[in-house]
């Protein structure tokens, strides 16, 4: 490969990455059905059939933004493995972080909502990423009653379906109140109380 190339292949990277920025922030402040392509290419300074080379619909777009969210969480969540009350206090981290991203926060929120119309292209992804979420968090309370860390009359399944509702809905009050809201305060507080343990 000729440096040339490599170049050629890094500015392409590096276009693509800025697509996926412009669009998060796009689809977090109008939604998915509300976002252009044609504006998403001017705020990149490229045309309409330059972003249509890197993702050929507006649909593989949103694809692409909802995977790079994961991948990034993803990486940060595997940073050690967790198991039981570890990973539940992981999840307080995760909300801590994302007082830190505004827009990707934003992104989530709106489009989750958008996505429960069975048509939106994001409603299988949403699916399933709640049911991973809900049976991964579920997991880590069975985990934590096997060590003797859950109070007796928590149940797991139903424990693990409210906090993944209490850290979407705090989000959205977070974003509501211009990022005031404590988001990390209140899972902890949560959490603590289901808890024989220190947390």
């Amino acid at each position: 490969m000729t440096p040339g190339t490599r170049r050629g292949y890094a500015k392409g990277r590096a276009k693509r990455t800025e697509i996926l920025d412009q669009a998060m922030t796009l689809f977090g402040e109008a939604g998915y059905r509300g976002a252009s392509l044609r504006v998403i290419a001017t705020r990149c300074g490229i045309s309409h059939p330059g972003l249509l080379h890197h993702f050929p619909t507006k649909e593989a777009l949103l694809l692409a933004v909802l995977q790079r969210r994961d991948d990034v969480d993803d990486e940060w969540l595997a940073l050690g493995v967790t198991r039981g009350v570890d990973h539940l206090r992981r999840l307080v981290d995760l909300a801590e972080l994302n007082a830190k991203r505004r827009g990707i926060v934003e992104l989530f929120s709106v489009v989750a909502a958008e996505a429960t119309a069975p048509d939106h292209p994001a409603h299988a992804y949403f699916e399933a990423r709640y049911r991973t979420s809900v049976a991964n968090t579920e997991r880590a309370y069975l985990q934590a009653r096997e060590s003797g860390e859950l109070r007796d009359d928590v149940d797991p399944s139903a424990a693990a379906q409210q906090l993944i509702a209490l850290m979407d809905g705090l989000q959205i009050q977070w974003l509501i109140s211009d990022c005031t809201t404590d988001m990390a305060g209140v899972l902890r507080a949560h959490v603590r109380a289901q808890l024989t343990v220190e947390f």
